[in-house]
This record gives C-alpha cells, structure tokens and sequence, in this order.
C-alpha cells in the first residue's frame, strides 16, 4: 500500500483517494520571466515520478500544473525590457516546455494561466468579501483577514502570535494585521490590470492557485505538491482562503520537497550560483540530470556539485553498460525485482531504494551474461522496464554509450582535444584491431592511448571491441 508523507499532519500516511481508483493532484508550476532553473527542474522531476508511479499503481490521474503568467516579477522584468509582459511570458513558456520535455516530463492533464482564470478568483474573492474573510484596505487593495481563519498556520506548524513576531506592515501597505495577505492588487499606473467590483487592478498570487485548483479539481481533492518554500506563506495562504471560500477541507496530502543547494550552499541569483535548466544540459544528457535529481529523496536537499553530477553519469553509464548487447526479447517484469522495487516506491516514493535495485539488477546481468546469456538477456528487460517507470534507459544503449555529452562529446576548453566521431573511431578500432593481429603491440598501444585522451574508453570483448564515450 503507497505510504506518502504528508506536511500537514507530519507523517506518513496510507493514500487513500477521496473517489476510489481516481487521484486529483495540483502542484504549483513556474512564473515565467525567467528560464527554469535547476530548483525548477527538481520539482518537475519529482511530481512527475509521483504522477508515472500513481499511473503504475493504476490510479486514473488528473495532473494539474498552473502557470503563473501575472506577477510582480513579470511586470517588472517586462518594464526592464521594454515589451509588453504578454510577449514575454509568450516566450519562457515556450522555452519552459522545450526544457521540460528535453528531461522527459510528462504533460499535465491540464495547465492553466493566471490571466486565463480571471472570473474564478473574481469569484473567490467576493465569496470571501462577503462571508466577512475580506475586507477593502485604504489603498484599495482587497485583503485577507488572516484572524477569521482559526487554523491559519496549521501548515507551517506555527501558531498566529509566534508568526507576527518580526512581521511588518510595507509603507505602501493598508491593512489590519501584517499577516493579511493581498487577494486583490488595486491599478498602479503603466501596470496591466482587469476590471472587478473593487475597481482596476490584478490578483494577488495566492488567490491564483485556489482558483485554478478548484476550477480543475474540485474544491476538495486528493494532493497538492509543491517545492518546500512554498510552504509558507503560499501553501497556507491557498489554504485559508480556499476552505474559508468552500467551508471544507482543500487537500488531503499536502508534498514538498526540498531545497537545491550548490556546493552545499543554498542556490540564489545573489550569490552567483545560479544554474539554468538549459545551462546544465549542455553539459550532461537529460536522463543524467534526472538521476542525479532522483538519487536523493525528494524530502531532503538535493546538492548540486560538479562531481555529484559526474557520478550520476557514471553510475548511469553502469546501467547502460548492463543492458549493452542483450538480445532483444519479450518476457515480463521478473517478480522479485518488481516486489523489491514496488516497496520502495510505495515507501513515500524512496527513489533512491528504487535506483539501489536497478544496480543490483545490473550487477546480476553482468554476472550472467557470459554463461547465462538468455537469462541475462530476462533480466535485461526487467531492468529496462524498472528503469522506465523512472523515466531513465529510455534510449539505445549504444546510443548513449557512444553519444557523448548533449553539445559536444570534448570540452576543448578545459581538456584541449578535439571532437572524434563516431566514424573516426570505428576507423581507429579497426586500425588497431589490425595492429594486434599483426602483433604489431606498440601500434595498438598508441591507438588505444589516443582515444583514452579524447574520453574513448575501448573494451575487448569475445565479439570484438566495443567502445564508449567518458
């Protein structure tokens, strides 16, 4: 039985969904004035394995993922570049999605847009003006009244008076209590804006995602996921405002997960330790990237280091090696294995238990595969198939044995060697295949240093000699 932590209580809990066999998640997507960032990636990657393991338990899943396409930041980013925030936003969403499908994310059953929900959190928020959760400040904004809401801070484990401690109230601010939040933005000039009863303005962002949430799902659903500094105060915000709106329970499981660090420092722009999406895969293959986002459970950090990501090619590259050569054949999932590996996703999706029985499973492989080649070969699709629910050995083994690094198999500057393809190699191992036959020793020597020096790593095997990229 699928065991998931669940923020709100604090512990694990068996998944039950509100209507048998069917399982409603909404996890909060991007705001894009950016490109995505590694943070990004590890929130995409994880709600994807939670979404391919909920599919695998048979669950029939309606994924929802907003996009945040008006916000302070859209708006300013817009103004610094001269353009309308429409063409903006146009843009990262289109370069959001090219990064998402570039690491092999699965689309959501449906992705709403802010600006596209207008009328719902229109609606929201009169519910709440008039059931007395809301009220017009002096600036014209709409606020929250954070102090109608009795189980306001129940998310984040903390009680009213602990959180106003240190809190404060903006020059530009007028409201009641500094926990209020903003549903409502009144007009700045040169700013976009839509019309409500409360005059011109636009959302604020928590109302966003409550809106779009209950649009899609219903006002009481099964998961809502998220990265860990969305906790507070966004998490407990939707909170609020959506059980206050509806008067019954918002979410059942509430999931975050954790922080990406680099070089065990928090990631920030402010820092100069910031790595895009696209900044990393033109250094290591997608598949690569989303290894080394599983091999640390999702609650935990995540550390982003040069030689972590080194080790999640190498340790990919062993499994490829594993599947490297089977003969091609039909035959199901192995049951130990499955069971093995069943335990650990059911175990709060434990994607590094989960990673620990692919390796196991291609040390067996290689233990066989010279005496035992049939049953290697079983156990090769087993393996393949494992991976798969992962969404890893997806490509040919020889394919991306041999293929390098996504832009260029050398870097050039760092190591200064040129780029060999494929044909030049094959030429090299034939040219010093020929050299051994001829017993021509130090010739073959000096062939196979050549290709070490460029990352071409030769195997002689039985069949011939077999090569793949560092």
């Amino acid at each position: 039985m699928l065991q998931i932590f669940n923020s709100l209580t604090r512990q694990k809990e068996e998944f039950r969904p509100i209507e048998p066999g069917k399982t409603r998640m909404y996890v909060c997507g991007m705001t894009v004035y950016d490109y995505c960032h590694i943070g990004h990636a590890r929130v995409m990657v994880v709600f994807d394995i939670v979404l391919r393991w909920l599919r695998i338990k048979g669950y029939d899943v309606t994924y929802v993922r907003n996009i945040t396409d008006i916000d302070d930041k859209i708006i300013r980013r817009a103004q610094e570049n001269g353009e309308d925030f429409h063409a903006l936003t146009h843009r990262f969403i289109q370069a959001m999605h090219e990064d998402l499908d570039a690491l092999g994310i699965l689309p959501p059953t449906w992705e709403p847009r802010a600006t596209e929900a207008m009328a719902d959190m229109l609606a929201m928020i009169q519910i709440l003006v008039n059931k007395g959760f809301a009220y017009t400040g002096g600036s014209g904004d709409v606020y929250y009244d954070v102090s109608r809401f009795e189980r306001y801070g129940q998310l984040a484990n903390k009680k009213l008076e602990d959180l106003r401690a240190g809190a404060r109230i903006d020059v530009e601010e007028a409201k009641d209590d500094p926990l209020d939040f903003v549903l409502w933005k009144a007009a700045k000039p040169g700013e976009p804006s839509w019309p409500s009863p409360w005059g011109p303005g636009r959302p604020g962002w928590h109302i966003e995602c409550s809106a779009m949430s209950t649009h899609c799902l219903g006002e009481h659903f099964d998961i809502h996921g998220g990265g860990m500094d969305l906790k507070f105060p966004h998490h407990e915000n939707e909170i609020a405002q959506s059980e206050a709106a509806s008067g019954q329970p918002y979410v059942n499981i509430w999931m975050h997960n954790g922080f990406v660090q680099i070089n065990e420092e928090k990631m920030s722009k402010s820092l100069g330790n910031f790595f895009t999406v696209r900044d990393v895969l033109q250094r290591y293959q997608p598949e690569v990237v989303r290894l080394f986002i599983l091999s640390s459970h999702y609650r935990g950090p995540l550390n982003y280091a040069d030689e972590n990501l080194d080790h999640a090619k190498a340790s990919l590259t062993r499994l490829y090696t594993a599947l490297r050569g089977l003969p091609a054949m039909d035959a199901p999932i192995e049951e130990n294995w499955r069971v093995r590996f069943t335990q650990a996703m059911d175990d709060d999706f434990n994607t590094p238990e989960a990673l620990a029985v692919l390796f196991d499973l291609a040390r067996e492989i290689n233990r066989l595969r010279i005496e035992q080649e049939t049953a290697a070969a079983a156990l090769g699709v087993s393996l393949r198939q494992l991976g798969g629910w992962l969404g890893l050995l997806q490509a040919d083994p020889e394919s991306f044995l041999q293929g390098g690094d996504p832009l260029s198999a050398v870097d050039t500057a760092t190591k200064g060697a040129s780029v060999y393809a494929a044909k030049q190699i094959e030429k090299l191992i034939a040219e010093r295949t020929a050299a051994r036959q001829a017993k021509n020793w130090t010739e073959a020597d000096r062939i196979r240093r050549a290709l070490q020096e460029v990352g071409i790593v030769l195997e002689d095997t039985p069949k011939g000699t077999i090569w793949r990229r560092e």
